[in-house]
């Protein structure tokens, strides 16, 4: 992920179809029929917070040294 330009990572983003967050480039909604999750691009690594109806808010930080594919998994497993 840490040598994927930033267009390359909001083209990812959405193709996950995940929406940006006002317009904002490093943060992005991404809902599912049980779950949804915010996404943040930060300095260090990608931050997930994933909220589900009656559960706490799970947070979980991928650093970019992990491959795409890594990081669409844990993301995609949800909370």
């Amino acid at each position: 992920m840490n040598q994927h330009s930033l267009r390359a990572l909001e083209d990812w983003l959405s193709s996950l179809n995940a929406e940006r967050i006002d317009g904002d480039p490093c943060r992005w909604a991404l809902t599912r029929p049980d779950w949804s999750a915010e996404i943040r691009l930060e300095r260090e690594d990608v931050v997930v917070i994933w909220q589900q109806p009656g559960a706490e808010e799970r947070r979980c930080s991928l650093p970019y040294g992990l491959s795409r594919a890594d990081v669409t998994a844990a993301i995609q497993a949800g909370p």
